[in-house]
């Protein structure tokens, strides 16, 4: 993949096309430059310092409001994704980035191409510590951004905002911050010259002949995909390939999206984040490949070995520094949807037999209070294979995975980092990256009040969202995980009960229309009226008291 700016530019006449080279400055500049990459999406939460960046906006440019600096970040790494290209994020100096660096860390784990740019107060100012600027501003989001800077000049400005997309989108993607002085915006600068720039970059072939060698002459392959498959539009190839050698097919740990569709008969399940259950699922396997996936995540310390006894390892990663820390095997490192076709070109090998299926998932029935396991399977009878989930719900993401199950590429979002506060916001980056598709967010009720202000803004722009608040009153996933810790049955885990959180009033708040559903026969009809209602153009959240 290549992008190509000179045949990006837009047919309308901006201010830039127009103006004598002595006038152009450097918002004409980095305008000029965002609309050739695509990035004529603004998400943004203003401040005073980032306001000159906006004055005379462009027609063709769109300012998407949040009401907090992370949902805005939230809703950017979703468009991101969705639309396969750079977000640009504008944000407040130390006050804004700080505030948005939860999310931040998450579009970093995401592996998400986004440039966010900072204001900064006036440089004549800034040797006398002004109110609202940031001391350090390349500093303080690291180390979750590739790349932080703050022009030496206001001309340099155009150049380095070019230089940040860049970045951003080389493998491995990310967020990358660039700080801008609030009276560089009307300085003089030039506009930036067309470039094409490659972002794919190709495994070395003699790595890649050692790891077909590998998995041609294993008896038992297994693979185990991650999300930088679907990141890298690798979907169809690593289905191809799983088939071609007839491989057992996981998912990796803690992995945002869905890269294999997992009603395939290949599909074997989901590998948890611990040492000695991930052996002990692949035991028996004699070649583990991963693919877009590190080898492996784990959330709990472990003991014993990485692989079963006599499994080799090879893996394919487009991020070098996951390739350097994995314990043992071969690793290629590039791009995942080109090492694989090239794993293709190679001559078919030996015929094996196909693996045992996966053991069918058991219907469940109605309870009181309803459970998780019935939320998800009616939601899976009702949705359509086209909508989209995102979601984050962290106590009720291995039942969701037992009971609806994504089949198709960019079906499924989440983040990698386990830092709350993503899902909802990026819920609506995602609808606003694709219009045509319905968006189902499923969300604890813990994490959703980590950004709950999103509701808004799903509202206001009249994104047709369904959200799904999954209510059992407390962080769950910190209950469930309290013995890994020592917590016997008995003990109280102190900080984790959510009492009495009226999630239909905040929604109606904030325009959002709501429902409360306590029981199986109201569940099917709350569900169907959000996914088929005839307005289209507003959100509906469903709040759930679940078990």
């Amino acid at each position: 993949m290549s992008i190509s700016q000179s045949t990006q530019a837009t047919s309308a006449a901006s201010a830039t096309s127009i103006k004598p080279r002595s006038a152009i400055t450097v918002r004409d500049a980095v305008l000029d430059f965002m609309r050739r990459v695509g990035m004529t999406s603004v998400f943004g939460n203003p401040g005073s310092t980032e306001l000159p960046m906006f004055r005379d906006f462009p027609e063709d440019f769109r300012y998407v409001l949040g009401l907090q600096e992370a949902v805005v970040v939230g809703m950017a790494d979703g468009y991101a994704q969705a639309t396969r290209n750079a977000a640009m994020v504008n944000l407040h100096s130390a006050a804004g980035v700080g505030n948005a660096m939860g999310n931040i860390f998450t579009a970093f784990k995401n592996r998400t191409p986004m440039v966010i740019t900072a204001g900064q107060q006036a440089r004549s100012i800034l040797p006398f510590d002004p109110f609202l600027f940031s001391a350090q501003a390349t500093e303080l989001p690291k180390p979750y951004v590739k790349w932080s800077v703050e022009p030496a000049r206001a001309a340099d400005v155009p150049l380095a905002i070019a230089r940040a997309y860049y970045i951003a989108m080389l493998p491995p993607r990310g967020p990358v911050l660039v700080s801008i002085p609030a009276d560089d915006w009307d300085q003089p600068a030039e506009l930036l010259a067309p470039r094409t720039v490659s972002t794919e970059l190709r495994a070395e072939p003699f790595v890649l002949d050692q790891i077909g060698a590998m998995l041609d002459a294993s008896k038992h392959p297994a693979f185990v995909v991650g999300a930088a498959v679907d990141r890298d539009n690798a979907w169809d190839a690593v289905v191809q390939l799983a088939e071609r050698h007839n491989a057992r097919v996981f998912a990796a740990p803690m992995s945002g999206r869905c890269s294999f569709p997992e009603d395939h008969r290949l599909f074997a399940g989901f590998l948890p984040a611990m040492r000695e259950r991930i052996v002990g699922l692949l035991d028996g396997h004699d070649c583990i490949f991963a693919l877009g996936a590190p080898a492996f995540t784990y959330h709990v310390e472990g003991n014993g070995p990485h692989l079963p006894h006599g499994a080799v390892l090879c893996q394919l990663t487009d991020d070098p520094t996951t390739a350097a820390w994995t314990p043992s095997g071969t690793a290629a490192v590039g791009s995942i949807r080109l090492s694989v076709l090239d794993l293709l070109s190679r001559a078919a090998p030996p015929a094996r037999a196909l693996p045992a299926p996966r053991a069918p998932r058991q219907r469940v029935e109605p309870t009181s209070p309803l459970s998780v396991a019935y939320v998800m399977q009616t939601l899976a009878e009702l949705r359509k294979p086209s909508d989209i989930i995102v979601e984050e719900a962290p106590s009720a993401r291995s039942v969701m995975q037992n009971y609806l199950p994504i089949t198709r590429s960019e079906g499924f979002f989440t983040m990698d980092s386990g830092g709350l506060g993503y899902g909802m916001p990026a819920a609506l980056g995602v609808s606003l990256a694709k219009p045509d598709a319905r968006i189902i967010g499923i969300f604890g009720d813990g994490s959703s009040m980590y950004s709950i202000q999103s509701l808004w803004s799903a509202a206001q722009m009249q994104l047709p969202i369904t959200f799904v608040i999954l209510n059992n009153g407390r962080y769950a996933a910190l209950q469930d995980f309290a013995p890994v810790f020592g917590f016997s049955a008995t003990d109280v885990v102190q900080g984790t009960e959510l009492p009495a959180i009226d999630f239909v009033g905040l929604a109606q708040a904030q325009g959002c229309p709501a429902l409360r559903v306590a029981d199986a026969s109201a569940l099917r009809d709350a569900l169907q009226l959000a996914l088929n209602r005839k307005d289209t153009h507003r959100p509906m959240l469903i709040d759930v008291e679940v078990a």
